[in-house]
């Protein structure tokens, strides 16, 4: 996949649900070459370190990464983003799938031989 950064249409729907900046300190980066660095590591497929200097510091798109996940802004994008494709006409809300992966619970729960053979490796646990 090919990374492009984000519109100006896009950044019109994300800027209003980033945290405002502080009135006092160290002026912040800019949000949106930040937010286009976020991307870029993920889609490229390159490290943080080798993020592209034009998107910023490394380290300040992943602090800033890990801070917008703490306070849920990448829900509300996201939340945003689908509400604005299902109006478009772009996604069909009626057909939904929801995919889910199972693993062991380390710490308890019910263990089921999944196949009935007795084999360790298809046994699952059913958390109570």
């Amino acid at each position: 996949m090919k990374f492009t950064e984000i519109t100006d249409r896009q950044w019109d729907m994300i800027e209003p649900l980033l945290p405002k900046p502080a009135a006092t300190g160290r002026p912040r980066s800019n949000d949106r070459m930040v937010l286009n660095g976020i991307i870029c590591v993920p889609v490229s497929g390159c490290r943080w370190s080798e993020m592209p200097k034009t998107y910023g510091d490394d380290s300040t798109a992943n602090l800033r990464l890990r801070k917008w996940q703490e306070f849920g802004i990448w829900k509300k994008i996201l939340g945003r983003a689908i509400k604005s494709a299902h109006r478009q006409g772009k996604i069909n809300l009626q057909k939904i799938s929801i995919d889910s992966s199972s693993i062991a619970a380390k710490k308890g729960g019910t263990k089921q031989d999944m196949t009935g053979s007795g084999r360790s490796w298809a046994q699952k646990y059913t958390l109570q």
